[in-house]
């Protein structure tokens, strides 16, 4: 056990390192666009949302290099890109370019952003299957996973500390020294042989995991509706313990990912993600109905366990369905339905809310993780095949 650990330890920290780059800015773009160069929420939403598209959108080639020309190379290109991103808010902030020059520029930063962080992120994926192996794929998406959201969680209150301490220039100096640690350590990591293959399309490859990627998707909006909108329902009950809520999710999330994480090798990716998808459902349940503060709470944090291992879950059911000459190719396609979550999830349940009032995030979470255990229930009374 604690060998495989040190043997993924170099990439994990990969992911984490490169990841502070997305982490880092993500809070302070919001207020730098908006109380700094004046722009309206709708810039904000565009600003901060165009990476997550780019991310998307680049997922199939950041596979496809990394089956053709190894996940290393992916990984290596796509660090530096991370680093230019910074280089670029920098830019944005000493130019006399004026405030749309400045956001434009900061735009231009979010979409090499978005391209950088699917190449090193599926890179790394598939660098760390590569180097552990096929039957270790669960663990290498936990821990990767845990250096993400560590990523994510550290970055962001970093990245306002840096603000508040030397300007947005301190942010974007930060956003490029972090992805140049990864890039070290990347050097310093021996290739993994690429799993070479003829180009396949997208569709190809989308046919065979997409199902795992729904299931990913589905599992995903909750963890969404928490982020987005946990914080207002507690105000709107006139609950206190709102971030206190929100990091019993984080609690829960990484203690079973800790304690956990070898279960979908040994177990299977379907068996895991079913009993987790439950445990999600009674967890939105749970916060849908919530009397008070505390019957919240509980529900957040089950929300956090259940979903913590639907990603690698999933992910060892989506690299099974393609040969390993594709391995990199369903990576980043299965990667591109959490992406796609993440960014559905926030307007549409936003639109309901309006309408219904914020409880309702909670209960369209519920019913996606119900309709998740459907498909996954679909999936496995049928035996995929490469």
């Amino acid at each position: 056990m604690w060998q495989t650990l040190g043997r993924s330890a170099p990439l994990v920290a990969i992911v984490f390192f490169g990841f502070l780059a997305v982490g880092i800015p993500i809070a302070a773009l919001s207020i730098h666009v908006h109380h700094t160069l004046g722009f309206g929420t709708l810039v904000v939403g565009l600003v901060i949302g165009l990476q997550s598209a780019a991310t998307v959108l680049m997922r199939h080639q950041a596979g496809t290099l990394a089956d053709s020309a190894g996940p290393r190379r992916a990984v290596l290109l796509g660090l530096p890109l991370a680093a230019l991103s910074g280089v670029l808010y920098l830019a944005s902030s000493h130019l006399p370019l004026g405030p749309t020059g400045s956001v434009v520029v900061i735009l231009v930063g979010r979409l090499v952003m978005g391209v950088g962080e699917a190449l090193f992120v599926t890179g790394a994926l598939s660098w760390g299957i590569g180097r552990l192996g096929p039957e270790r794929t669960g663990i290498v998406m936990s821990w990767q996973g845990i250096a993400l959201f560590g990523a994510l969680s550290i970055g962001a209150p970093i990245g306002l500390w840096a603000q508040q301490w030397g300007g947005f220039p301190a942010v974007a100096l930060l956003t490029i020294a972090a992805p140049l640690v990864a890039l070290v350590v990347a050097l310093l990591l021996p290739a993994v042989p690429a799993s070479g293959g003829r180009r396949v399309p997208f569709y190809r490859v989308l046919g065979l995991i997409w199902q795992p990627g729904v299931v990913l998707g589905l599992a995903t909006a909750p963890f969404a509706s928490i982020a987005a909108f946990l914080a207002l329902d507690y105000q709107a009950h006139g609950w206190t313990g709102a971030g206190a809520a929100i990091g019993a999710f984080g609690i829960g999330y990484v203690a079973v990912r800790i304690f956990f994480s070898h279960l979908p090798d040994r177990l299977g990716g379907i068996t895991v993600a079913a009993g987790s998808l439950v445990v999600e459902a009674v967890g939105q349940a749970l916060l849908w109905l919530a009397p008070d503060a505390w019957a919240a709470f509980a529900g957040a944090c089950l929300t956090g366990a259940g979903f913590s291992l639907i990603f690698p879950s999933m992910g060892i059911e989506a690299t099974r369905r393609v040969t390993p000459e594709q391995r990199g190719r369903a990576v980043g396609n299965f990667t591109a339905f959490f992406d796609l979550a993440i960014g559905l999830t926030g307007p549409v349940v936003g639109l309901a809310a309006s309408r219904f009032g914020f409880p309702i995030a909670f209960m369209i979470g519920t019913v996606c993780a119900l309709t998740a255990l459907l498909l996954l229930n679909r999936m496995s009374g049928r035996t995929a095949r490469p």
